[in-house]
């Protein structure tokens, strides 16, 4: 009988495993990497499907490509462009794609798109190749890399679509989507779900038309008439996105969205709100007064790094802390949009920099 692995590759896992697991006590991620391993031995003392197996071994190789392709990048703040693969270069919306994405990396952003034909193609025309990554997946049709991308270092193909998108939200400090078809649908639903549980941002997402276009605003009257009237989601809800049909709207939404916010992050059971300048006593007790609905607890408080954020590299930045309710995502960007009117960015790094 015939084993699929054979005794080189066997001979090779012993070794490197070995080195590993010699080594493990003195890497500095120890106790991620051996939480990966454990549960991979005791996955391989399941009775699973070779499928299961092949699933498990082809997302682990995905994510092994974006994260080593992302990492040299990881400071750099990224904009992702979504939008139908079916929108010809002679369009409207094609060219502001490319003149968005354009605009955008001369802030110091860099562009990530699908990797495909039409809105796609666009982002890494505009961006130039080297701003620009692309995220392909494979597909029987419709899914070849475009030109703009093509061959580039920085163009990861997945298997799968789910690993392909926690790499677009994992990297995305913004959004961007243009008009598009069920997939463009698909990313639009799926990054506001996350949005409103918290499992991304908070970051601006933005949807853009050609002038006196209507795509968004009816899908904006299909949330408001059916989710928002039945009561499936929160007014504030509505506040995780901007309309427009003006580019200089566009950019505006998302140079705002960071004027004065940096970053988040849970830390323990405290949220922690980074800032690029330090807000006044008075205005955070304004903060305490009109959002004291989002905390489950105690108040809104001026921090400086908490002890368990020791190795973070934003440990120069004030903060703000909070026990917030993760309920009130919507109130949150409110809040988020006055502290941006609030403090000054005295920030002296690239303010496109993470």
């Amino acid at each position: 009988m015939v084993s699929d692995i054979d005794k080189s590759t066997i001979d090779f896992i012993e070794s490197e495993v070995s080195k590993l697991l010699k080594n493990l006590p003195n890497l500095k991620q120890q106790k991620w990497i051996g939480r990966s391993l454990s549960t991979i031995v005791n996955m391989a003392g399941e009775e699973l499907e070779r499928l299961d197996w092949k699933i498990l071994a082809a997302s682990l190789q995905d994510m092994e490509k974006g994260f080593k392709t992302f990492y040299p990048y990881r400071h750099v703040r990224k904009i992702t462009i979504f939008g139908s693969a079916r929108i010809s270069p002679d369009t409207p919306e094609y060219k502001m794609a490319v003149e968005f994405a354009h605009y955008i990396t001369k802030q110091g952003f860099m562009v990530m798109t699908g990797a495909g034909p039409g809105i796609m193609q666009a982002g890494n025309e505009g961006a130039g190749r080297n701003k620009s990554f692309g995220l392909n997946v494979h597909l029987p049709f419709e899914q070849k890399s475009n030109p703009f991308i093509e061959g580039d270092s920085k163009l990861i193909n997945f298997k799968y679509f789910f690993t392909r998108k926690l790499f677009f939200l994992k990297e995305s400090d913004a959004l961007v989507l243009f008009p598009g078809g069920f997939g463009t649908l698909d990313e639009a639903f799926e990054s506001l779900t996350l949005t409103q549980t918290g499992k991304y941002g908070p970051a601006p997402l933005v949807l853009i038309d050609y002038p006196g276009g209507n795509y968004w605003h009816d899908w904006n009257d299909f949330i408001h008439q059916q989710l928002l009237r039945r009561g499936l989601i929160n007014p504030e809800d509505c506040n995780f996105y901007t309309i427009t049909d003006n580019l200089e709207s566009a950019y505006e939404a998302i140079a705002n969205f960071y004027k004065v916010y940096h970053s988040s992050r849970y830390v323990g059971e405290k949220f922690v709100i980074r800032l690029n300048s330090e807000l006044s006593p008075k205005e955070v007790d304004f903060l305490n007064q009109e959002f004291r609905d989002i905390l489950i607890a105690g108040k809104i408080e001026k921090s400086k790094i908490l002890p368990e954020e020791s190795d973070d590299e934003t440990s120069h930045l004030p903060r703000l802390i909070m026990h917030f309710n993760q309920k009130k995502s919507g109130r949150l960007f409110q809040m988020l949009a006055q502290i941006n009117q609030m403090g000054k960015n005295t920030t002296k790094t690239h303010p496109r920099h993470k």
